[in-house]
């Protein structure tokens, strides 16, 4: 793998913490925090927000506040600030909230889908398939997401030939992109050329992002051969917060303090401040009252503490 000619690449970063990171939190984050936090985010120049769900509180508690989010945060013109819609009651909330565009999440393994949303892989589609069609004609933009498409924790292995049919299915949807997911952090880098192999015989670069968890230690391994194979969208979480609740052993999202410095060491250009998002990793652990399995945030926070004390 050359990686100089990784160098002067564009990526984009999808910021999923305030989403899929604070979901998974037992900690209860006020309103207002949240919004401090996404408006943080924003502050570095991520330009993709994940701020929230619309997503029922019986089921999703921390997300409950959604709406109220949505109306607190600071929007910037070239920040795109997104949220998950499970069905056409989510998107009349997310259309009430003034988003221009929603995210829809479909599995990959049909135990996940029943297990996750209570519906068949089939069913869950033919409900997205309303969705897209009242969010496109209001003028929404789509993104899908694939869950599963690396390993089940119900079923283990997932065909790749399975995840490159559901992505197209979600295309033929009208979603402008499908984020391929390691739900449960099992992907490997010998993996990774496998399954976006059958992904790119059936959807062009440009519509496939990568959404990693660290759960054993190789996203960013992950990221690196995704990038030799002409990736350029990839999902991460501040500080790598969160993971999925109805995934048993999902915690631990890529960290996007992790992925944006090795992003800036290959000379690959995001326009994210990491020293900005270092910011928000550090408000958002103090808020969950927890250290965050970020190392770069654990560095950061180390060199903190270390001039605290030579100033004290």
């Amino acid at each position: 793998m050359d990686l100089s000619r990784l160098r002067g690449r564009k990526v984009t970063v999808v910021e999923v913490g305030p989403r899929d990171g604070l979901q998974n939190e037992s900690a209860v984050v006020s309103t207002a925090d949240k919004i401090a936090f996404v408006d943080r985010l924003s502050a570095a120049n991520l330009p993709v927000i994940e701020v929230s769900a619309f997503v029922s509180p019986k089921w999703v508690p921390q997300m409950a506040d959604a709406a109220d989010v949505f109306a607190g945060i600071g929007r910037r013109t070239r920040v795109r600030y997104t949220a998950l819609v499970p069905n056409l009651a989510g998107l009349d909330r997310a259309l009430g909230a003034g988003l221009s565009e929603i995210a829809i999440f479909a599995a990959a393994s049909e135990t996940f889908s029943r297990r996750n949303i209570n519906q068949s892989i089939a069913d869950s589609l033919a409900t997205y398939k309303e969705v897209c069609r009242r969010a496109l004609a209001a003028g929404l933009r789509v993104r899908g997401y694939l869950s599963t498409a690396f390993g089940c924790p119900y079923e283990g292995e997932v065909p790749p030939a399975t995840v490159a049919t559901v992505a197209s299915n979600l295309i033929e949807l009208g979603v402008f992109e499908v984020a391929i997911s390691d739900t449960i952090g099992i992907a490997h880098p010998g993996q990774v050329p496998l399954v976006l192999d059958h992904v790119l015989k059936r959807l062009a670069i440009d519509q496939v992002a990568l959404h990693f968890h660290d759960t054993r230690g190789t996203a960013l391994a992950n990221v690196l051969v995704a990038l030799d194979l002409g990736i350029a969208t990839f999902d991460a979480s501040a500080g790598g917060l969160g993971g999925c609740p109805y995934a048993p052993g999902a915690a631990g999202n890529l960290a996007t303090d992790d992925l944006i410095y090795l992003l800036n060491g290959l000379g690959i250009e995001t326009g994210v401040s990491l020293s900005a998002l270092s910011e928000a990793t550090a408000f958002i652990a103090d808020r969950v009252g927890h250290s965050l399995p970020s190392r770069y945030a654990q560095a950061a926070a180390s060199q903190r503490n270390v001039k605290l004390k030579s100033e004290s």
